[in-house]
Order: C-alpha cells, then sequence, then structure tokens
C-alpha cells in the first residue's frame, strides 16, 4: 500500500484547503487524517470508518469534512474557517502505513 498526500499550502486565518490523499494498492475503506504541530505529537485528526462512519476531533468538528472518491482510490479532507492552531504538517494513514505529509500553514 502507499499513500500520497497533497494540497497543503499557506493559507490566511479563515480561510480554506483541501487536501487529497491517492491510495495505491489497495481500495479505501478506512482511512485517518493525522496532524503534527511544530515541536508536538502527532494527533488523530479525523476518520472514514468502516460503514460510512466518520470521526473528527472536537477542535476541527464543524469545519473538516473527510470524503473519498471510490472511483479514483482518494481520501480527502475539506478543511474551512481554518485557524493558526491548524498549522501542522498533515498525513494520510491506512493499513498501517503512514504516506509523506503535506504541510499547512495558516497565518493569522
Amino acid at each position: 500500500v502507499q499513500l500520497q498526500a497533497s494540497g497543503g499550502g499557506l493559507v490566511q486565518a479563515g480561510g480554506s484547503l483541501r487536501l487529497s490523499c491517492v491510495v495505491t494498492g489497495e481500495s479505501i475503506d478506512a482511512l485517518d487524517w493525522y496532524r503534527q504541530a511544530p515541536g508536538g505529537s502527532r494527533e488523530l485528526v479525523a476518520s472514514l470508518r468502516h460503514g460510512g462512519l466518520f470521526y473528527y476531533k472536537d477542535s476541527v468538528r464543524g469545519r473538516f469534512t473527510v470524503s473519498r472518491d471510490v472511483a479514483q482510490n482518494t481520501a480527502h479532507l475539506q478543511m474551512n474557517n481554518l485557524k493558526p492552531e491548524d498549522t501542522a504538517v498533515y498525513y494520510c494513514y491506512m493499513s498501517t502505513y503512514f504516506g509523506p505529509g503535506t504541510l499547512v500553514t495558516v497565518s493569522s
């Protein structure tokens, strides 16, 4: 399984970004999005879980949305109303594999 996240960048507070995670080698059934802020530990932000269920960390619920494109075998993380505290490297995770991260920087 290989995962490749993309879509990070620099955005002002209140702005939006859409991250993508292209998965090869296995169909997406469940996938997690993690992030690691500078000096911090890696934390679970959002998940697409079996049976079409979702999980969101409290601080992002209502602002972030996980989705999946079955045809492209790609997961997305739509991030709206971004805050400076969302600044981190974001990773997608599936089947015990982390893909390379993508940096999201939110300026105040």
